[in-house]
Parts: structure tokens; C-alpha cells; sequence
């Protein structure tokens, strides 16, 4: 029998990285997304050789390492099982991509945007192909203005990554409907305040705030969970389109399930991504 192949961005620390060991366990060959080569060679020497790894260097702010890494993945593997769109950030001052898109916006959703819609056609190949995005909570407090996503005329740390947190799970909705077809789900989740990295490169409040909150968060072990159920589990092949916390369906926000802003959402993206969108995805 064939091992699963599972694609994870952000695999090197906190719950991406327990997701990469827990379905390393489960036999799934694992493809890593990535920046820094150094900490994937380390995962994959914990992992050790009972599966295959393999890591491709990328950078979500920069729609052309995006580009880069699809084509490297479409022209290395015929099929893809699981995508997990896993890697996030929080900024505590404006910033823009390469691209010129507001950085958090720009890597908590258009990069895996650009990625997820280039490797469709693997995933399309795969058996019970699923999709999993990782969320948050903080989607209630995102606020959709369309004309703001790219250059907002204000910067809010938190508000900013509400509000691309908020995309995530818009996307995810939209997601599910165009891949029903194929056979493949999509799925988003919140994983919980979870005890890792998480906001670490920032020396503002959002500093602050999540160090005075460590306390209480859960453990990255426990934060990975329901990534690793929506990705693994027989159960989860029966659901799409639905937003998870701790295990269990959750209705998100108002915004959070309008059909008439997801499909916004999307024609944006298409558009931000139109010049990086590879033949045939």
C-alpha cells in the first residue's frame, strides 16, 4: 500500500511541528514548506528514515518563492493526500511583502492562496485528498473591508491578524464548494491559545500579551489535535467546509460564513496572484 503524502507549511516549531512528528507516526510521507533549512534538517533527523521527507525552501510573504515551491512540488510528485496550510504570523507594526500586500494578509493568506490553488491538480491525484487550514478564534474580531486587505489606511496587530484569520476560514468555506467534485475536502480550524513561538519576533504588546497569557495556554501537543484529526482521521473524510474547535464543529462569526464574502475574498486573491498562477491551476 502506498504512504499518504502530506504537504505542511510552517512544520519547523509549535504545532506545526507536533503535527509533522504525530503523522510521521501515522506512516504519512511529509513534504516541508518552509524558510529555514537548517531547522527542517533537524525535524527530518527526528523523524529519522522511517518515512520519506523532503523540504522545499519557501517564503509565503513573496508570491514568487510561492511560485518557486509549487513548481518544484508539481514537478517531484504526481499526487498530494493532505495539504495543511499551518504557518501563521503576527505583527506588531506595518509591513509589506515583496509584493506590496500588507504582510500578515499577505502571508497568512495569499501565499497560501497562490500554493494551495497551484497544487490542486496533486491533490486532485491523491486518496480522499484533504485540506486543512489552520484558523484562530481571533476571526471575530477581523473586519472585512475590501478596499483594506492589501494597504490598509490603518495598522492594528491584532486587528490585522483577525481579519486574515478571518480569510482563512472564508477561503476554506469557498474552498470546499470548487473542490466538492474532485472528491476533496477542505476544512479550517481554531487550534486553541497554544504555548509555542507564536509572536515571538515582536517587541510591542502583541509581545506582551502573549507572554502574560502563556500561563494558560494549551500545550502545543494539545494544540495540534485537531489539526491532526481533520488531516488523519475516517471520521473527518465525511465533513467540508466547516470550522473546528477542539475537536468538534463551531460556528464562526457572522462574516466567517457569508457565501457573498468568500467569493470576494477569492476573486481578489485570484487577482493578487494572477501573474504567479502556474499553467493548468
Amino acid at each position: 500500500m502506498q504512504k499518504k503524502i502530506a504537504l505542511i507549511t510552517g512544520p519547523t516549531s509549535g504545532i506545526g511541528k507536533v503535527t509533522a512528528l504525530e503523522l510521521a507516526k501515522r506512516n504519512y510521507n511529509l513534504i516541508f514548506l518552509a524558510r529555514d533549512a537548517k531547522k527542517a534538517d533537524e525535524l527530518q533527523m527526528e523523524i529519522g528514515s522511517s518515512v520519506e521527507t523532503a523540504f522545499v525552501s519557501c517564503d509565503l510573504s513573496d508570491l514568487s518563492s510561492v511560485q518557486q515551491a509549487v513548481a518544484h512540488v508539481r514537478q517531484n510528485y504526481s499526487r498530494l493526500d493532505v495539504l495543511i496550510n499551518n504557518a501563521g504570523l503576527i505583527l506588531d507594526r506595518l509591513e509589506y511583502s515583496p509584493n506590496g500586500i500588507e504582510k500578515t494578509f499577505a502571508i497568512n493568506h495569499v501565499g497560501h492562496f497562490l500554493l494551495t490553488k497551484g497544487l490542486i491538480d496533486l491533490l486532485k491525484n491523491g486518496k480522499d485528498a484533504r485540506i486543512v487550514t489552520v484558523s484562530s478564534e481571533a476571526h471575530r474580531i477581523g473586519k472585512f473591508r475590501l478596499d483594506q486587505l492589501v494597504r490598509p489606511e490603518k495598522f492594528s496587530s491584532w486587528g490585522s491578524y483577525g481579519t486574515s484569520k478571518l480569510a482563512n476560514i472564508l477561503f476554506s468555506n469557498e474552498l470546499a464548494e470548487r473542490v466538492k467534485p474532485f472528491g476533496i475536502t477542505s476544512n479550517a480550524l481554531h487550534p486553541g491559545g497554544v504555548a509555542t513561538n507564536f509572536g515571538s519576533n515582536n517587541s510591542g504588546i502583541s509581545k506582551l500579551m502573549m507572554w502574560m497569557a502563556r500561563p494558560f495556554f494549551k500545550s502545543p501537543q494539545e494544540g495540534a489535535q485537531t489539526t491532526i484529526y481533520l488531516a488523519t482521521s475516517p471520521e473527518a473524510r465525511t465533513f467540508s467546509g466547516l470550522y473546528f474547535k477542539d475537536l468538534k464543529p463551531k460556528k464562526p462569526s457572522t462574516d466567517a460564513q457569508s457565501t457573498f464574502l468568500a467569493k470576494e475574498l477569492w476573486k481578489l486573491s485570484d487577482e493578487l496572484v494572477r501573474d504567479f498562477t502556474q499553467p493548468n491551476a
